[in-house]
């Protein structure tokens, strides 16, 4: 399967947040699954750094955008890159192209990462497919956001 893995670009080599993430990249390659994540920093690059070394195909989805914004290229462990020139042709890509999703914990934009997908699903405009939230941060904001807007 294709497993896009969304996650914040603030997590630093040897933090707890880049370990988790670096052992799922690892366990998802393990199981055979391409990975697919934004590219760079940060979870993007412990992910694709855990697939990549044990063996896994690693898809960076890169954007002209966010290089504009930010200096960056693609982290090293990518081995095939898909560049798109706006954010919102990656946003895309990293939604569609997959067969399952996994959220760790991340921003702004993680949170518009799992609002696309969400949405896409309930309006029928892809299959539904897995989309799974870790970590205490989106299980407050799904509660908040159920309770607060009575979301079914």
């Amino acid at each position: 399967m294709n497993i896009t893995v969304f996650g914040g670009s603030q997590p630093q080599p040897g933090s707890p947040a880049y370990t988790e993430a670096y052992e799922l990249g690892s366990l998802l390659a393990q199981a055979g699954h391409i990975v697919l994540t934004g590219g760079y920093i940060g979870t993007m690059e412990a992910v694709s750094r855990g697939a990549n070394e044990a063996g896994g195909h690693v898809i960076g989805v890169t954007c002209s955008d966010i290089e504009a914004w930010r200096p960056i290229k693609p982290n090293v462990w990518v081995k095939e890159e898909r560049r798109f020139a706006t954010l919102q042709e990656r946003l895309n890509e990293l939604v569609l192209a997959c067969d399952a999703a996994i959220a760790l914990p991340g921003g702004p934009g993680t949170l518009t990462e799992i609002a696309l997908t969400w949405n896409l699903m309930i309006v029928n405009s892809m299959p539904p497919k897995p989309l799974i939230l870790t970590g205490p941060g989106w299980r407050s904001v799904m509660e908040s956001l159920f309770k607060s807007f009575k979301v079914y």
